[in-house]
């Protein structure tokens, strides 16, 4: 189980740019559970994934992640047990080297590095399974520079290399965003099918509100730091795309149409 408890952030105290994203904010996230994250711009969708990923601290409150508090862990030893996919697709790769260093790179993960190879042939088979699956025709681009793809193939390369070893948490942080319809919806059904296959415990920000009907077991709403609304599983399939426009329509009314 993933917990943040009482947790607190603010941006730039005491200064006249200060903002407070969160002041004693607590949510629960069971082991394998899929959560799909929506709400306004400024709510703190993206800051708390910042603050279970390490990337920032609470100024107060604990992060718990299954009974450990990692509050004050280091970001890289976080990494051991989650991985992330950016909005960006050019964020999860390196575009200077080839389809087969980068998944490579990716399968060296928690491993030792010692004076070998960093590409090991026998595992080039391994990577072509995992590349077939997504039907780009990216398991005949192993030799090719990521940089020359197109932002779908790159994304779902992000995604592989993000859970080709065994993690624990999926972070997604708007990861279909910069696609193509076509695109984002290969990249959506790649992502289920991994979570399902490898029992993630998944968050994902997005501002699709069909795919955070469609996707996940429960979905959650924020608004200044705060959840206004919180389904999951026969709540969440009763939910349509009109009671999700509703209730950003109410938002918009009560801070001035600022949304």
């Amino acid at each position: 189980m993933l917990e943040l408890q009482n947790i607190m952030k603010c941006y730039n105290p005491g200064t006249v740019n200060e903002n407070l994203i969160f002041q004693d904010f607590n949510l629960s996230i069971p082991s394998g559970q899929f959560m799909t994250i929506i709400g306004s711009n400024g709510s703190g969708k993206t800051s708390m994934l910042n603050l279970i990923c390490g990337n920032i601290k609470p100024d107060r409150g604990q992060i718990i992640m299954d009974g450990e508090n990692t509050t004050n862990m280091a970001e890289h030893v976080r990494y051991k047990r989650m991985g992330r996919v950016f909005q960006d697709p050019a964020a999860g790769t390196c575009p200077s080297m080839t389809l087969l260093e980068n998944l490579s790179l990716a399968d060296n993960k928690n491993k030792a590095w010692n004076l070998t190879k960093a590409v090991e042939k026998q595992r080039i088979d391994f990577y072509r399974e995992k590349l077939k699956r997504v039907g780009l025709g990216l398991e005949n681009k192993l030799d090719e520079v990521v940089g020359s793809f197109s932002g779908g193939e790159r994304q779902a390369v992000a995604l592989l290399m993000a859970t080709i070893t065994p993690i624990d948490y999926l972070i997604l942080d708007e990861h279909t965003a910069a696609l193509d319809p076509k695109a984002a919806e290969t990249i959506m059904q790649l992502t289920a099918e991994i979570i399902q296959e490898q029992n993630l415990t998944t968050l994902m920000v997005t501002h699709n509100l069909n795919y955070a009907l469609e996707y996940g077991d429960r979905l959650i709403m924020l608004h200044q730091g705060e959840i206004l609304l919180d389904v999951c599983g026969q709540e969440k399939s009763k939910l349509k795309l009109n009671d999700l426009l509703n209730k950003f329509f109410e938002i918009s009314i009560e801070v001035g149409n600022a949304i």
